[in-house]
């Protein structure tokens, strides 16, 4: 299912007005005291803040996420702001995509099997949706759908190249890591095996890092976990900015992303002898070292 069309590629700077403007980053909606309160409930061991990740006990000090957290997303790094404004860097944001382009870009050039999933249905799910066409236009394999499996007390549904939770009628906000638990045990049993790359967000990006798998993602500056992993290598990206806002506020920055990454580019001639890709045996897919903090 396309969406509406694309506009013209922003520059860098003119993105970054735009993410201001909307507040996709800069002086985001999200509150300070919503963000100290989600960097105390996983430094205190509150798995529902851990997305599926395992941080054992490395990050056990809020201290110490708050100043990840200053780093990588731009949130206020002093401690004695507690009350009021935080913010998202822009600039960060913007970095965070031209690493996830990367990503994006040597994905495309090996046509490799990608997984898109989505907990934000309301606002993420704009920015999949592309990725998923473009991916599959340039000669990716975007996995789906997947029937009849369920987690969390519901549904998972397959939307325009994207996995959703449905609960009750209608698509659902959720960062739980089962849903994405349970459509990869789904590939593994039907003997489709792992992708090469997800791209998701929330409790479905950290499932997947916590598996193994390549993945990049979006998070929002109360969502911690997912800038935790990138930065001890389970997941490779996460862009950082407010994850629900209205959908056609993330045209510009998926534009931006699909050139960076060239996924405009004419799809890939096929392979000479034909037939599909080689699946490299999983026992031998590669495991990174993950770093601990001090």
């Amino acid at each position: 299912m396309p969406m509406d069309p694309l506009p013209a590629t922003p520059t860098r700077q003119a993105l970054v007005s735009h993410l201001i403007r909307t507040r996709i980053a800069g002086d985001v909606a999200t509150t300070r005291e919503n963000n100290l309160d989600h960097y105390r409930e996983l430094a205190e061991g509150n798995r529902y803040f851990w997305f599926g990740l395992d941080l054992g006990d490395r990050w056990t000090e809020e201290s110490a996420v708050l100043e990840l957290m200053a780093e990588r997303c731009g949130v206020v790094a002093d401690p004695e702001h507690v009350h009021g404004q935080d913010t998202i860097d822009p600039e960060l944001t913007v970095d965070g995509l031209d690493r996830m382009a990367e990503v994006l870009k040597k994905a495309a050039e090996s046509r490799s099997t990608v997984l898109l999933a989505s907990g934000h249905p309301a606002g993420l799910f704009a920015v999949h949706n592309v990725l998923a066409g473009a991916l599959r236009a340039v000669g990716c394999q975007v996995v789906g759908p997947a029937e009849n499996l369920y987690a969390d007390g519901g549904e998972i549904r397959y939307l325009g190249g994207v996995f959703m939770l449905h609960r009750g009628g209608g698509l659902v906000h959720t960062h739980s890591p089962e849903p994405m638990t349970e459509v990869l045990n789904a590939l593994e049993r039907d003997g489709r095996g792992l992708p090469d790359l997800v791209v998701a967000d929330h409790g479905w990006a950290g499932c997947a890092g916590a598996r193994g798998i390549d993945t990049v993602g979006f998070a929002d500056s109360n969502d911690p976990a997912l800038f935790v992993g990138e930065s001890e290598g389970s997941v490779l990206v996460s862009v950082p900015l407010d994850d629900n806002v209205q959908p056609h506020f993330y045209a510009p920055m998926a534009s931006y992303l699909l050139d960076a990454a060239d996924l405009r580019r004419r799809p890939a001639a096929p392979r000479p002898g034909g037939g599909g890709r080689h699946r490299p045996d999983p026992r031998t897919r590669r495991t990174r070292t993950r770093k601990t903090r001090d």
